[in-house]
């Protein structure tokens, strides 16, 4: 009976432990959670540079926004990085479509106020923060009374 004691408390024991190796291995779905986001930048997925503008389109997809920055074989939402200094014009390539970019209290642009643009009003700011940043965008049709669509949540890094 003892041996079967020891046998199923081991058992509990490495089952416990095999169940934390698996919590502690899990990953957050934001690049903004790591330690380092900055060291997933690279010349494909940067956008824009001192010299040349970073265009971002925002769409109505589906229940969501849609993000995506001008970099090569962008994918909406995808996680991408702007260098400080950069001009950034947000911007919809739908017609007779708006949206509105949020970051909260912790904006990397001056002022930091909400974007709010659309298809006849591109917003132009200046990358000026070095940080992670999560944002919500959303887009909408105009003068639809269901038109808003839901938020869409992507990320970028604003290097140095």
């Amino acid at each position: 009976m003892t041996t079967k004691l020891c046998f199923r408390t081991l058992l509990v024991s490495a089952s416990i432990l095999a169940m934390g190796g698996v919590v502690s291995l899990a990953k957050s779905k934001y690049v903004c959670d790591e330690p380092k986001p900055e060291d997933r930048c690279t010349a494909a997925n940067t956008c824009g540079s001192a010299s040349q503008v970073c265009t971002i389109n925002v769409r109505k997809s589906g229940d969501g926004a849609s993000v995506k920055p001008s970099v090569p074989d962008s994918k909406g939402n995808q996680f991408f990085c702007i260098k400080a200094g950069t001009k950034v014009v947000w911007m919809t390539s739908s017609k007779n479509t708006g949206f509105m970019i949020s970051f909260g209290t912790d904006s990397p642009f001056n002022p930091d106020d909400p974007i709010v643009g659309g298809g006849n009003k591109p917003i132009t700011v200046t990358a000026q923060n070095p940080g992670c940043y999560k944002y919500d965008a959303g887009a909408f049709y105009s003068g639809a009374v269901y038109g808003m669509s839901g938020g869409s949540k992507p990320e970028f890094v604003i290097i140095p």
